[in-house]
């Protein structure tokens, strides 16, 4: 079940970006599971993707042709990831890359290509370059919604973000999809993930903002501490808004930009959580009074990916222990259990490493008992912060992967 994830929101066109879907037939009949993404010339396009040693084959294709050429076309599929496919896979990749290029007349290199679903499948090279047609008589500024499915996997519900802003009389307009419910704890990126904006900036600041939101968007979500051999992310900005390139952060309009941008990119990483396979809470994990920021990352990601802890917030069962042992094995230099304190919900769990005076039981079942889970850890011993989101373990989580394939 998805946790209070909203509807899909209304899109409007992002001026210079065209989508079409098709189906494929890739793993299931009657689903669409292609999808092109058009960009117009002198677009600027950024990416960020796994650091998975085994990433997958459209991975190093997508890295290698973003240096090599203006990039044209977007080219998904779903159904199967093209990892773990060795040389061949690579082939496979570039397949379907040139039987897009030929018929849009471009480069090879201006294709980047994505895939996602089972890992160490052949790539149905036939059936994908089959259906570049139709996703092609289907380009359309108007297909949001329908990409939207179009890149599921084991999601439940399609994930868009839409923030539009004004400066200087004119309207900016940042958007975008992304899919994800497992194998979820991004290094440098999500499962997959577009984000598309009308604004001109150059290629370079683009490439910079996009690494230090996803560090504070999908790079702080977890499902289960798996890093997928698949994940990108890819910004573009198609400068059909008709401002001045921008190539600073310091121009008010970047820093206007960059707040825009960072809402969406959490919007859709906070969605992926909220459809985590079999979740039934949304939980946050906020790690205040660390000496460094990186003693509260690595302490959040402690606790958010605890077998123990996340099965304790699906039973709503306030066994905080779990929680201050996880803290305590995290590996904070120098840490002083005497000064850590523990809230849940607001509820005061454990003052001075040990359970608060104040606390009851009750509180405790009342404070793990909504869908909405906010735990905060204060370590007490310095101002350092960092907040991560993730799910519960449920019997549904077991039963999505141990049936994916069948």
């Amino acid at each position: 079940m998805a946790v209070g994830l909203h509807d899909f929101p209304h899109i409007p066109e992002i001026k210079g970006i065209k989508i079409g879907v098709a189906e494929a037939g890739i793993k299931k009949a009657n689903k669409k599971d292609v999808v092109i993404f058009e960009l117009c010339e002198g677009s600027s396009v950024a990416g960020v993707f796994t650091q998975n040693a085994f990433c997958a084959a459209p991975v190093r294709l997508c890295q290698a042709h973003l240096g090599l050429a203006e990039s044209r076309y977007l080219l998904i599929n779903t159904g199967n990831a093209n990892a773990g496919t060795g040389k061949s896979g690579v082939e496979a990749a570039l397949k379907t890359c040139a039987a897009l290029a030929t018929q849009t007349g471009v480069s090879v290199e201006s294709i980047l290509p994505f895939s996602t679903g089972v890992i160490g499948e052949p790539l149905p090279v036939d059936k994908i370059c089959s259906a570049i047609p139709t996703a092609l008589a289907n380009l359309s500024a108007d297909n949001w919604y329908s990409a939207g499915l179009g890149i599921m996997t084991t999601d439940t519900l399609p994930k868009g973000s839409i923030r539009s802003f004004d400066f200087g009389g004119q309207t900016f307009t940042v958007a975008g999809i992304s899919k994800g419910a497992g194998m979820i704890r991004p290094n440098m990126a999500t499962m997959l993930g577009y984000i598309c904006s009308d604004i001109a900036i150059s290629v370079e600041l683009l490439e910079g903002i996009l690494k230090d939101v996803v560090n504070k968007s999908f790079n702080r979500i977890t499902i289960d501490s798996d890093t997928s051999t698949n994940d990108s992310c890819i910004a573009i900005a198609t400068g059909k808004a008709g401002n001045a390139i921008i190539s600073s952060l310091d121009e008010p309009l970047a820093q206007a930009f960059v707040v825009a941008f960072t809402e969406v990119m959490q919007e859709l990483a906070h969605a992926i959580v909220r459809d985590g396979e079999g979740a039934t809470k949304f939980v946050t994990v906020e790690v205040v009074g660390a000496l460094v920021e990186a003693d509260a990352t690595k302490t959040a990601f402690e606790i958010a990916h605890s077998p123990l802890v996340k099965t304790a917030l699906f039973a709503s069962d306030p066994n905080w222990g779990r929680i201050l042992a996880v803290v305590g094995r995290a590996g904070v230099d120098n840490l002083n259990v005497d000064g850590v304190q523990l809230h849940i919900n607001g509820v005061e769990i454990a003052r001075d490493g040990g359970r608060s005076p104040d606390y009851r039981e009750e509180q405790g079942k009342v404070a793990m008992a909504p869908q909405e889970i906010h735990i905060v850890v204060d370590l007490g011993m310095g101002e350092a912060s960092d907040v991560v989101w993730t799910t519960d373990f449920s019997h549904e989580y077991v039963t999505i992967n141990a049936d994916y394939r069948t």
